[in-house]
């Protein structure tokens, strides 16, 4: 069963292979226009990279990480940005362990002077994908000797390889025993206002654990935790049903062209989408291999504990989801709220609560990660879908956040309470993460 990440973040769907065609089509179309974009951003300039600075394959194994967990057969689509961060926890480890300039995560060895930290990151990746992805084994020992292959021998490289090895091993030993696929279930008995399974699958909550998975840099699952959804009873909940009754329907007569199309652009696969935009700000921001580390890194762990937390607020509060809602509002107690039992959001509800939103939760986590790292709030963000052939820009983290929330509301799967709820979340917590990790170290120190 797939999950988070396609429809609502999460699909019960495999992406069909006309659409991994055009993905592709969209990604070198979003490269493109990155190139030709002017920039906006206000960060300080860098240097250009020196050759042994070049981030090349950050990037180049930041996507096969993406493309990778994205096939693979036995995680859901609510899995891979987990271990999309285990990926970039250990690259940027190993990079920081070989280069110093920013505090390490979790592995705090220095390497030899004159190790390859292009080695080191190359290592490090391979050996987290093939640890949790094996199924790949054969792809991922293909990409590694061809990246191997681009750097010169000796003992730089060798020594690059036996570090990030170990860089790697840090963090699966740090993962073990973390909680996932703990063999929990979601049994909160079906009643007015609790999620229940939702045609045409009527599949049982995904990954229920997610929620109690320990974070990788946050205290607990609960730091950031959301304030209760609205009563049933109340005028937000009220007020937020109409909304998504009225424009989120699949048959909606209000909801216009523009609004079906933002929607639509914000209902695949969220991980291949925001790893896509990450890539483009390597480009554009000409990264050297540290920064572009520790980009990664800073968005994707963020981002990772933000889905936990949100995975435990939908199962402590288990909220159904608008359709379920509307079919049954003669059930709510609220006089303003009138049933319709065939009413059907745009696309089909993922298969887990409502509240809050994974995919407001990540895209605000990664945005906001965006904004601290570089100092600035204009970030030129350049954002493929993996649901329809188009390509987007922002000038803000804000206006992306902004077509998010009402994107997932026009889809007819989120109230707009659980949309703000999780984006708050993804701002408040990435604030935390970037004020406690990734932070500069004195130049020099290794």
């Amino acid at each position: 069963m797939r999950g988070f990440l396609h429809t609502s973040f999460l699909s019960i769907h495999r992406p069909q292979a006309r659409v991994r065609g055009w993905r592709a089509a969209c990604v070198a179309a979003a490269l493109l226009a990155a190139m030709v974009a002017p920039g906006t951003a206000t960060a300080a300039p860098m240097a250009a990279p020196t050759a042994a600075d070049d981030a090349t394959v950050i990037s180049d194994w930041n996507a096969l990480a993406t493309s990778t967990l994205a096939g693979d057969p036995t995680k859901p689509p609510t899995e891979t940005l987990l271990y999309t961060s285990f990926v970039q926890a250990a690259v940027y480890d190993a990079v920081v362990g070989v280069e110093g300039r920013y505090a390490p995560y979790g592995f705090h060895a220095h390497a030899p002077r004159g190790t390859s930290a292009q080695a080191a990151a190359v290592a490090a990746a391979h050996k987290i994908l093939v640890t949790y992805s094996p199924y790949a084994q054969t792809t991922l020992d293909a990409a590694y000797a061809e990246s191997l292959g681009q750097l010169p021998d000796g003992k730089a490289k060798t020594r690059g390889i036996t570090f990030g090895i170990r860089a790697a091993d840090n963090i699966i030993a740090l993962r073990a025993n973390d909680g996932r696929n703990a063999p929990i279930l979601f049994t909160k008995p079906a009643a007015p206002g609790v999620w229940r399974p939702t045609p045409p699958a009527f599949a049982p909550m995904v990954d229920p654990w997610m929620g109690f998975v320990t974070p990788l840099l946050v205290r607990s699952a609960t730091q950031f935790a959301p304030p209760p959804p609205p009563a049933l009873t109340s005028h937000r909940y009220a007020r937020d049903f109409i909304e998504v009754k009225a424009v989120g329907s699949a048959t909606s007569k209000v909801r216009t062209t523009a609004q079906t199309s933002t929607a639509l652009f914000f209902s695949g696969l969220a991980n291949t989408q925001l790893q896509a935009m990450l890539r483009d700000q390597v480009s554009l921001r000409h990264l050297n291999i540290v920064d572009a580390a520790r980009m990664f890194a800073a968005a994707d762990m963020s981002a990772a504990d933000t889905i936990i937390s949100v995975w435990n607020a939908k199962y402590v509060y288990g909220f159904w989801r608008p359709s379920t809602a509307i079919n049954l509002a003669d059930t709510d107690g609220n006089p303003a709220t009138d049933p319709d039992t065939a009413w059907t959001p745009l696309i089909p509800n993922p298969a887990y609560p409502d509240y809050p939103s994974g995919y407001n939760g990540f895209v605000a986590a990664v945005s906001h990660s965006l904004e601290k790292t570089f100092q600035t709030r204009q970030l030129n963000l350049t954002v493929i879908s993996t649901a329809v052939p188009d390509v987007r820009h922002y000038d803000t983290g804000a206006a992306l956040r902004r077509d998010v929330v009402d994107a997932r509301v026009w889809l007819g799967i989120h109230f707009r309470f659980a949309d703000i709820a999780a984006r708050d979340m993804g701002l408040r917590l990435s604030e935390w993460t970037l004020d406690h990790y990734f932070q500069p170290v004195p130049p020099g120190d290794r």
